[in-house]
């Protein structure tokens, strides 16, 4: 059988490595540089080599940088015990203050780049407002699905990569229109280190564990170099129940006086009720008046619920009242029959969490250096990543009463002035995701007196297939409110012979569908998402002229770009007939993108009192966008050394973006939302007493002429999305930071501090059907919210009938705050050591979906929090390293949210009043290891625990203002795997 290593096609590698002829990393980091020891012999002063500092384009010889940029070293992951390189990137205080885009979430929710996709996204502006650069130069996207413009970090081993450079500024002008947030920049090693790595990581719980073997060898000849990295990493599934904590959501709620828990305790088991995911139900469309409102139908599977309740037959009274077979009883209408509601099904411990990933990874570079002023340079990318899910899933149908209206004979048994949607289980949900990426990139670089160029090519194609599992809507749609048998019919779309759903059947409601039944329900498809991008740039860079103070720098240079996307659902979904999913056709669009960009950089003064030094960068861009149009960008940057080791830095700059392809030409896709999910105006009387939404939604809905009882509509609303071709404009945006820098003479501590401010205007999003319209209803302007103009109701029974949810241009995006960064070296006679510590203050991290719409602040919200910081502590003594390290999350809370502005934390809970905790404490995680090298043999072992105190993700009650699995706040900041032991073994040779 053919391994999973083996599906990388060996043949493209050799074609690859034959093409194989050089490279180089042309943007490095400014390291630090002491004086040369005098040599009073010298005739000549060997002039100081130049370099590219992240932040410029100009090659400068890196001492004083004036860009905000932070320093990654990919080594600091085994010290912590972090596998993948998104591990690692989330751990800085630039992306810990947001929530990020993981392979757990991606799982939970529909993200952009599809299932598994692990993207980065500077200071929770968007992934697509970050760019990343691989050796400077930038790196395509990939994913699945129509919704792909940002790189994914899976494709990046950490085996290849030396540090990471993080520029927290907006860069546009510099890099591009994706550079609004910043950007990243992934250096790979160089050298001729070669070397073999074993990494394990393991839970003391079951479910996530983390290995990963690499290899990489470098070698330097006469007249070139090159390496080869070679990576396999293998992710174990999470799934909810390997951890209590997301096993099971209970309500979470306290007596407001004694703090106690008062949530429904399940008299079957003695414990609190959970209440995941209904199953099994018959959900009930009443008009005798006679079913108690919100009651379900419940089947008696463990012959105990007559202990607790009446069955419908015993409560019936006449002709109109509900009867059944026998064994069903209503439930989940008040405190005592919701304890007994079932809602805690074995599948739900099953679903997926985190998911099982394979990747494997081979990335090739070399240079030739053709001459001693030219260099010819290549790099080669492949990478295979596979993602597996699991989950489950409701799906219903719509029945009429035995001898309700037309009647119907599937029906037996069910009687009185009632019709039915009976609600099913099925674990048959999940998907399969394979993607594979190759890059390809040549280039040539060289120097013509003081004056460096620097030409490449780069070439990226990501062609991912997405398998899911569905179930076939036309076997389900069929059949509602039929007055009897299919049996004879052809389903409308398959054109198969129909059959008989036995809806009403306890056993299938539970899950236990027949493998006939199966057969006929339920099928997978595949879809394909295609992903090119190719970019040419040139750039040439040196001294333009000498003032007083300095030499001129200056660097100019062109960019060409071309995207393309072609994204292909599966059979099904493009004839519109996967039940409970979406209905696309086929996204395909390109653009392409032209550049010109120059940047000076001139020395004002030099040598004053209180002005060592004042150097003034100015840089331009400007961008044309075959499917926008053109712009232009400025960046004014000021580096003002006050006295020997004191210097402030500002910088004022401008940047737009144009819409990704997916956001221009995503084609209209139809899908289907139940009501209860969509509509908060159903029983919203009901819900208010429960404390399930606010008392600003139940005005509004009252206001709208909902009734307080109104049971929602049967059929599902449609909900359209797709592209905004022709209608989006391009977000614009301004960037401000100020800071200073610290570097004192008389010690090796080191400190700056950076204040930025960040505004988009016109932002790009795409709001789902429950955002508007719940936006609608929880709106403080009801009247002139816009939001409620997307969406209508049916005019006979009030149905959400349609949402049109397009790609839309919101008001404005802020976001402002402080980052600190302190460093401080030191030696003792014991030993060495290393302090270092980051803190990132989110002031504001608002927003305004229309401009008639209230500016809503996230600051300090979950999945938010103000405060995040990282302390790193290392002692080195002879071949041992220690290390600690500790990442603090601060505290969180949605209860302002809540409370409309206020900060408000009571609600009522089956008529009493309680307290909800929307809150999180602060956290801090610890992560604790030791290093031994074994020089003479070429061996370093590290060993250690990360979550060393086992910290659970906190916990936080069910209410529609959070976001949470189980008990747990479900937000990235949180370590979900809990206690584990890491070890990682590295051999070099």
């Amino acid at each position: 059988m053919t391994t999973f290593l083996e599906e990388l096609k060996l043949s493209r590698l050799a074609i690859a490595m034959g093409c194989v002829f050089a490279a180089t990393s042309p943007v490095a980091l400014a390291q630090d540089t002491g004086s040369d020891e005098d040599n009073d012999n010298a005739v000549t002063e060997e002039p100081q080599e130049k370099i590219q500092v992240l932040g410029s384009r100009i090659r400068t010889d890196g001492l004083d940088q004036a860009a905000p940029v932070e320093i990654i070293n990919a080594s600091d992951a085994v010290d912590q015990g972090l596998v993948t390189l998104g591990d690692l990137l989330r751990t800085s205080t630039v992306a810990a203050g947001s929530n990020q885009i993981t392979a757990a979430t991606s799982t939970a929710f529909v993200t952009e780049g599809g299932t598994g996709t692990e993207t980065f996204s500077l200071r929770g502006l968007g992934a697509n407002r970050t760019l990343v650069l691989l050796n400077g130069r930038r790196i395509g996207p990939a994913g699945t699905r129509g919704q792909v413009s940002a790189f994914d970090l899976n494709i990046m081993p950490l085996s290849a990569v030396e540090r990471v450079e993080i520029l927290k500024d907006g860069a546009s002008s510099l890099y591009g229109s994706d550079a609004v947030a910043g950007v990243v920049n992934i250096i790979t090693k160089s050298g001729d280190e070669s070397s073999l790595n074993l990494n394990m990581s393991q839970p003391m719980d079951d479910g996530g564990a983390q290995f990963r073997l690499s290899g990489t060898m470098g070698r330097s000849f006469d007249s070139g170099s090159l390496r080869v990295v070679g990576d396999y990493q293998r992710t174990q599934e999470l799934a909810r129940g390997d951890r209590d904590v997301f096993a099971c959501g209970t309500p979470y709620f306290f007596d407001p006086d004694s703090g106690e828990r008062v949530d429904v305790v399940d008299p079957r088991t003695n414990e609190y009720h959970c209440n995941d995911l209904l199953w099994g139900h018959v959900w009930i469309y009443d008009y005798s008046g006679e079913v108690p409102p919100g009651a379900k139908a419940q089947y008696d599977y463990d012959g105990d619920l007559g202990q607790y309740l009446d069955s419908f037959n015993d409560r019936a009274t006449g002709p109109n009242s509900m009867r059944t077979p026998e064994g069903w009883y209503p439930v989940a209408y008040d405190r005592e029959s919701f304890g007994v509601t079932n809602a805690d099904h074995p599948f739900q411990d099953l679903e997926t969490l985190s998911p099982e990933t394979e990747v494997a990874t081979v990335f090739v570079e070399g240079e030739y250096w053709a001459s001693d002023t030219t260099t010819l340079y290549t790099e080669v990318l492949l990478n295979r990543r596979k993602t597996i899910t699991n989950g489950y899933r409701q799906f219903w149908s719509y029945l009429y009463n035995e001898n309700f209206f037309s009647g119907d004979t599937r029906s037996e048994g069910w009687t009185g002035a009632q019709w039915l949607s009976p609600t099913p289980i099925t674990d048959h949900s999940g998907s399969e995701i394979t993607v594979d990426y190759r890059r390809f990139v040549a280039g040539i670089e060289g120097s013509i007196g003081d004056w460096y160029w620097d030409i490449n090519y780069q070439d990226s194609r990501s062609d991912g297939d997405y398998q899911q599992k569905i179930i076939y809507q036309d076997a389900i749609f069929d059949q509602n409110f039929l007055t009897g048998s299919c049996e004879g019919m052809e389903l409308s779309v398959r054109g198969i012979p129909c059959k008989d759903v036995p809806w009403l059947d306890p056993q299938f409601l539970a899950g236990n569908i027949s493998p006939e039944m199966q057969e006929f329900l339920f099928g997978s498809e595949t879809g394909n998402t295609i992903y090119n991008q190719r970019t040419l740039e040139g750039i040439i860079t040196g001294d333009l002229m000498e003032l007083p103070a300095g030499f001129v720098g200056m660097a100019a240079g062109l960019s060409f770009q071309q995207d393309k996307i072609n994204d292909t659902p599966g059979e099904v979904t493009l004839q519109g007939n996967s039940w409970g999913m979406s209905s696309a056709g086929i996204t395909r669009g390109k653009s392409f993108t032209r550049a010109a960009f120059a940047e000076v950089q001139i020395p004002v003064v030099r040598d004053l009192p209180l002005m060592e030094s004042l150097d003034v960068s100015v840089s331009g861009r400007f961008t044309d966008v075959s499917t926008y149009g053109s712009d232009t960008t400025y960046k004014a940057g000021l580096n003002w050394s006050v006295v020997e080791g004191f210097r402030i830095r500002a910088s004022r700059g401008t940047s737009f973006r144009s819409p990704a392809l997916y956001e221009l030409f995503l084609n209209d896709q139809s899908s289907f939302a139940s009501q209860r999910s969509v509509d908060p105006c159903i029983r919203w009387g009901e819900n208010l007493e429960q404390g399930n939404i606010s008392d600003n939604v139940a005005a509004n809905c009252a206001a709208d002429g909902i009734p307080e009882d109104y049971a929602g509509g049967a059929i599902s609303a449609t909900v359209v999305t797709g592209g905004g071709f022709g209608t989006l404009k391009a977000e614009t945006s301004t960037a401000n930071t100020v800071g200073f820098v610290w570097t004192p003479s008389f010690t090796d501590f080191a400190m700056s501090i950076d204040y930025f401010d960040i505004e988009i205007e016109g932002e790009v999003t795409l709001l789902g059907a429950g955002q508007i319209v719940g936006g609608c209803y929880s709106s403080q302007n009801f009247e002139s919210e816009p939001l409620c103009d997307q969406f209508f109701r049916n005019e006979t029974d009030l149905r959400v009938e349609e949402v049109q949810g397009n790609y839309l241009n919101i008001a404005s995006q802020v976001n402002t705050g402080v980052d600190l960064q302190m460093s401080y070296p030191f030696s003792t006679d014991f030993a060495e050591f290393e302090l270092s510590y980051e803190h990132t203050y989110q002031i504001e991290a608002s927003s305004k979906l229309l401009p008639t719409s209230e500016r809503q602040d996230r600051a300090g919200r979950l999945g938010r929090p103000e405060h995040v910081g990282n302390f790193n502590f290392a002692m080195m003594k002879g071949d041992w390293t220690y290390n600690w390290t500790a990442r603090y999350i601060g505290e969180a809370s949605n209860h302002e949210w809540y409370g409309d502005g206020e900060y408000r934390d009571d609600a009522t809970y089956w008529g009493e009043e309680v307290r909800i905790d929307l809150a999180t404490p602060s956290v801090i995680y610890h992560a604790f290891s030791a290093t031994r090298d074994f020089i003479d043999e070429g061996l370093s072992i590290t060993v250690g625990v990360a979550n060393a105190f086992d910290k659970e993700a906190p916990q936080i009650s069910s209410s529609s203002y959070a976001t949470r699995v189980g008990n747990a706040a479900f937000y990235s900041q949180y370590d979900w795997l809990g206690r584990r032991a890491f070890v990682n073994i590295a051999y070099d040779f």
